[in-house]
């Protein structure tokens, strides 16, 4: 398999949300031909602003690239843009190469890979682990599921959007290791929101709480950044905390099917859960807020945020 350098493909990208578009934005920025789609078209437009062409319509993408990749909210959109008479397979040529990186089911990772070999076409899914700002630094983490070959070739494109990466087996294990990564994404944040709240109503001073906290070897540099901006009260989102809620969702229906108990996972999916009906966009750092909230010791909601 040639590799997959911009000097030797045309490349296509659906999905141009918060870490679609800094992917694309990134490969444009590494010479890459590349061919978007998007739903909401100002999306489509704003990254030819940038270099890309738009597609009219996911056939007229998917006919015209070697490589496509794609980053959608969950495994109902994966599916409506792969399948059915306007899909992907349904326009894509023999030979093209599919690095999917949603974040889904491993089941529907695998069905996925099935129907595209069914058509000669590969597909691997490559999990993102990183925030916005990641993506934008090209500083993420990639956590592939398919063919070595395949994985191999596709090393430049992984070059020009992360700082490192990894094959784990084959197809759906890519997802399967951004389940287990995020069950410790989301769980740790949970943990540090009662731990920081059990300091305050103990009568710990907030500010020194945090930035001591922030200087122990307990955090995981996933939540470090969050204290800072938790510090000032901002909850703007990184890593929405819908994401965190879909992923926690995920998490729980794998650990159903392999009927294996997850408390811990369960009580900070209640808590993330229960902010989540709040209705705003926020980060999911916010669950510490709850919890604050909880404890009667919170902030005003409607306070300014310090920035």
């Amino acid at each position: 398999m040639k590799s997959l350098t911009a000097d030797q493909v045309k490349a296509g990208f659906i999905g141009l949300g918060n870490m679609g578009s800094r992917i694309a934005r990134r490969l444009l920025d590494h010479g890459y031909h590349l061919e978007v789609y998007d739903q909401d078209p100002a999306k489509a437009e704003a990254m030819a602003a940038k270099g890309g062409v738009v597609a009219k319509n996911i056939l007229e993408l998917a006919h015209s690239v070697d490589v496509l990749l794609s980053c959608l909210t969950n495994d109902e959109a994966v599916q409506s843009v792969y399948t059915g008479d306007e899909g992907v397979f349904a326009g894509a040529r023999a030979g093209t190469v599919v690095l999917e990186m949603s974040t889904i089911s491993p089941a529907s990772s695998r069905e996925l890979h099935k129907l595209g070999t069914r058509r000669g076409i590969e597909v691997m899914d490559v999990a993102i682990s990183g925030s916005t700002p990641a993506a934008e630094n090209g500083t993420l983490t990639l956590l592939a599921g398919g063919n070595q070959e395949l994985f191999g070739a596709a090393k430049p494109i992984f070059e020009s959007v992360a700082k490192q990466y990894f094959l784990l087996d084959g197809p759906g294990s890519g997802t399967a290791m951004k389940l287990v990564v995020n069950t410790l994404l989301g769980v740790g944040m949970q943990a540090i929101a009662e731990a920081v709240v059990l300091g305050e109503k103990t009568g710990l001073d907030r500010k020194h709480l945090l930035d001591v906290l922030s200087q122990t070897a307990l955090i995981a540099p996933a939540h470090l950044g969050k204290l800072a901006r938790i510090a000032l009260n901002d909850y703007t989102p990184q890593f929405p905390l819908r994401l965190m809620n879909k992923d926690f969702k995920l998490i729980l229906e794998a650990a159903t099917e392999a009927r294996l108990p997850m408390p811990a996972t369960e009580a900070a999916f209640h808590v993330n859960s229960e902010e989540l009906v709040e209705g705003e966009e926020e980060d999911f750092s916010v669950v510490l807020r709850r919890m604050e909230e909880v404890a009667g010791i919170a902030a005003d909601r409607s306070a300014p945020v310090a920035r």
